[in-house]
């Protein structure tokens, strides 16, 4: 392990974090509330905690980055991100513990959506701003911000890309590393423009506008109103909202070339159109339910509220603008497989991803015919080639090891004393990034009451969703620490 290279990158990533608290601070000093207090002290803890790790990084070399150090370095941004991102919270007094204040922190980062906040309404317009700020961040990934705004870091960078932006999706839109992470984070501003007009036209304050934005662009979920979206009951907002879920939930490698002319991209990519199918399928059939069971007795009302809510989970961003505990079991089961599937891969989006399960979907498929058929050649395709036997075994390998911790999870937290609902439900949202479950973390509940220990495996939980596992699970190799 380079100790001096690990410092000087995190001392990068802790600069960012801490000077992005001028934006909320900004808010705080122009409302006049208390909360500008706690910014500025956070600033000061985080730049002079920055200022400590640059010296003690000095004279490293970012050409020699390797993928170990990759490893400690994403895991560590995370997790020094919400340390840091957390102290606003803490010292304002907003939550009573540090821990609250690290899981709303870790929550935000990992674009989870999970709050303890009980009445969201009664705080600071600076500390929510700072909530849904931390989502936007988190969002397009901590390292890929660096990498677009410190050229430098390209260097080497490539290593760190790979170990924040795992599984397929890992693609080079530019030779340079630089330039790739530039024109992401162009159209993720780009889209989160789009939507703050969109909603403040439509009659919401800017302020509102531009923390919803940042929790819809980045799937995240975290809303300055206690009833979420619900708050609204406006079939526009509504639509604007599913509408930006729904494509934050695709490549956003393919909303570069579309921008760029390739008109038809999204329909040729055939992860998007699964993601698609799934999502329509599962907008048809619970807004089916719903008029069926009678909850809603016109088609316009199940539509708009089924599609929003199965886009709010598939794509993890926990909004919400129904109790949909309260809804047929149909769309109970429905809703915790979606969160399991995700949306696409290079999306802000949770969960195993669409190209996964295209995957594991036709790898079942060919070992099923093969099985009739020994001495058949069945290869699985996936985006018209042809996936290796490496690639097989990864596939396969994930999805085990995904429902592994899934369950080992959920164990832990019905360990910890949560009911058998919550600790699945629980395990499942954190899992896959989704915030509010059900039982005791439906959608009209929060997180404050769940105990201490359960908010820290939590806390784990969210930060290898974010990571997609083996980043997290690979720096507990004693090899990785080694050299």
């Amino acid at each position: 392990m380079n100790a001096r290279l690990i410092s000087k990158v995190m001392a990068v990533l802790t600069g960012i974090v801490s000077a992005a608290m001028i934006w909320p601070l900004l808010w705080a000093l122009h409302d006049g509330t208390a909360d500008a207090q706690a910014f500025v002290i956070s600033m000061v803890l985080g730049l002079t905690l920055s200022g400590l790790l640059l010296f003690a990084g000095r004279n490293a070399d970012f050409k020699k980055v390797r993928i170990q150090d990759a490893f400690v370095v994403v895991s560590l941004s995370w997790v020094v991100a919400s340390v840091i991102g957390a102290l606003p919270y803490y010292l304002h007094g907003m939550v009573p513990t540090y821990t609250d204040a690290f899981y709303e922190a870790m929550s935000g980062f990992t674009t989870t959506g999970g709050s303890v906040l009980v009445d969201i309404e009664v705080h600071p317009r600076g500390l929510l701003f700072w909530r849904a700020l931390t989502h936007w961040i988190g969002g397009m990934g901590i390292i890929v911000l660096s990498l677009a705004i410190l050229p430098f870091i390209g260097v080497g960078g490539i290593h760190l890309y790979k170990a924040e932006v795992p599984g397929f999706a890992v693609e080079k839109l530019t030779p340079r590393l630089h330039r790739t992470a530039l024109r992401l984070w162009g159209v993720y501003i780009l889209l989160t423009a789009a939507q703050v007009v969109l909603l403040h036209l439509g009659g919401m304050s800017l302020f509102e506008s531009l923390a919803h934005s940042f929790s819809t662009i980045a799937t995240g979920g975290l809303s300055p109103l206690n009833r979420s979206i619900a708050h609204y009951n406006s079939a526009y907002f509504d639509w604007v909202i599913t509408f930006f879920m729904f494509i934050s939930g695709i490549n956003f490698v393919l909303h570069y070339r579309f921008l760029l002319g390739n008109l038809g991209i999204h329909g040729r990519d055939e992860e998007c159109r699964v993601y698609s199918g799934i999502v329509l399928f599962s907008i048809v059939t619970t807004a089916v339910v719903l008029l069926r069971s009678g909850v809603y007795s016109t088609v316009s009302d199940a539509l708009r509220y089924g599609a929003f809510q199965v886009v709010s989970v598939i794509t993890s961003t926990g909004f919400f603008t129904a109790d949909y505990e309260q809804w047929p079991a149909y769309t109970h089961f429905l809703f915790i497989l979606l969160m399991f599937l995700g949306g696409s891969t290079g999306s802000t989006a949770g969960g195993l991803k669409a190209l996964r399960v295209l995957a594991l979907a036709r790898l079942v498929r060919a070992e099923t015919v093969s099985s009739l058929h020994p001495r058949g050649v069945f290869p699985v395709r996936v985006r018209g080639r042809i996936a290796t036997s490496e690639a097989r075994a990864s596939i396969t390998t994930f999805f085990v090891l995904y429902m592994a911790i899934f369950a080992l999870g959920a164990a832990v937290l019905a360990a910890l004393g949560l009911d058998f609902i919550t600790a699945v439900s629980g395990s499942a949202s954190a899992l896959g990034n989704t915030g509010p479950g059900f039982g005791a973390i439906g959608p009209t509940d929060n997180f404050s009451a769940i105990p201490m220990a359960a908010k820290w495996v939590l806390c784990l939980l969210m930060l290898m969703g974010r990571l997609e596992l083996y980043t997290v699970l690979l720096i507990a190799r004693p090899s990785v620490w080694k050299g």
